[in-house]
């Protein structure tokens, strides 16, 4: 078996990243029912994309629990008529997720499962956006996976030097790779931060070389490639869904379409990985409840005095943080009004059992009375009056 997975664990897809580590996960959870591994290739709109040791299935969504994502990896079944279903999903080393984009509720869409590596990508022919790359980069801290800054197209712009400067300094912590497709320059820099076997998801805007650096490191046309606006610097979105492209070695590359928004879910930890520096300002402050503005011995406050820290990393982490408190609220509604409706829904449920019983026991209670009319009227011998 490839890998040197023992004969005893389950055979899997090793083109899309089964590993002998993979295989004893699945050995060590088992599922009623689960007779193979699978990965999970794609998500389309009413079947799954799903790679299997010898070959590739479209099968349904499963009929209980979690929705499969794009990474998943899948016990593989059978339902009810003998044909092939996914009997389980197993649970995800790490996850990456995002609020719905354009939606007020509190409900995660899920971009990808079990990536090893979020590459972040940073084109040098447009401007550096500060605040989307420290939200992606909150985003991926978060998922359980390694941010890493991607920079495209360096073979484009003169100024490809000062953008990896301007990123290294904004991606404190976060390893830097800069990539030209075209020269295949940085693709093997790219490959060593990946395990054996391991999956890298690629987050950009659209526009941002992502499709033309996954052809390069797939060596073939496996994504099309579209003209980027010279007005906007933006492009078409030429990825349309999120899909597993096996690589040369064993890697796997999880592409996502252009990504405009990234509304964060819940990135507390993301949080503290990406504003590191900030956590250690706080500790700093004379008062633990310092709320950062006016109070004495403000740390904070001194460091943005003195220079020591960007006023625009300052505003940047109280945004993604009313984000999120805002998102904390609106789920806490969501919580509260859901509970308000089952408690109401048990109310009612209990009302009309208190009716039904009041109702059976006065029908119960006529009817024995009914009875006993009946006996009174029958037992009366002679059934005419009686004289003396």
């Amino acid at each position: 078996m490839p890998n040197n997975i023992p004969d005893n664990l389950p055979a899997g897809p090793a083109g899309y990243g089964f590993t002998a580590a993979v295989a004893a996960r699945f050995a060590a959870q088992p599922v009623p029912g689960g007779t193979g591994a699978g990965r999970v290739i794609r998500v389309d709109r009413n079947l799954v994309l799903i790679a299997t040791h010898d070959t590739t299935l479209h099968l349904p969504y499963p009929g209980t629990g979690e929705l499969p994502a794009t990474g998943d990896w899948v016990w593989l079944g059978s339902n009810t008529a003998g044909e092939p279903a996914i009997a389980g999903i197993l649970p995800r080393h790490s996850e990456l997720s995002r609020k719905r984009a354009f939606d007020a509720s509190s409900e995660a869409q899920v971009l990808g499962a079990n990536m090893d590596i979020v590459g972040v990508v940073v084109p040098v022919d447009r401007p550096l956006t500060h605040n989307r790359l420290e939200r992606t980069l909150v985003a991926a801290w978060d998922s359980g996976a390694t941010p890493l800054v991607i920079i495209t197209k360096a073979d484009l712009a003169d100024l490809a030097d000062d953008v990896v400067g301007k990123v290294i300094l904004q991606a404190a912590g976060v390893a830097v790779v800069t990539t030209s497709a075209e020269h295949r320059d940085g693709l093997d820099e790219l490959l060593g931060h990946l395990p054996p076997g391991g999956t890298l998801v690629l987050l950009g805007p659209s526009g941002a070389g992502k499709s033309t650096l996954i052809n390069a490191l797939a060596g073939a046309e496996v994504q099309d490639t579209g003209e980027v606006r010279a007005g906007d610097g933006k492009g078409k979105h030429t990825t349309t869904s999120r899909e597993l492209v096996p690589l040369p070695g064993g890697a796997v590359l999880m592409d996502t379409p252009g990504v405009r928004g990234f509304g964060l879910f819940d990135a507390d930890s993301g949080m503290a990985e990406m504003f590191g520096d900030l956590e250690y300002l706080f500790a700093e402050c004379r008062f633990s409840d310092c709320a950062h503005g006016r109070e004495p011995g403000c740390a904070v406050q001194a460091a943005l005095a003195d220079g020591s820290l960007d006023d625009r990393r300052w505003e940047s982490y109280l945004k993604l943080q009313r984000e999120l408190a805002a998102l904390a609220r609106r789920h806490d509604a969501a919580a509260r009004r859901a509970y308000a409706r089952e408690w109401h829904q048990q109310i009612s449920a209990a009302g009309k059992s208190q009716r039904a019983a009041e109702r059976d026991s006065y029908e119960a209670a006529a009817n024995e009375g009914a009875k006993r009319g009946r006996k009174g009227r029958g037992g009366s011998k002679g059934g005419g009056r009686q004289t003396r």
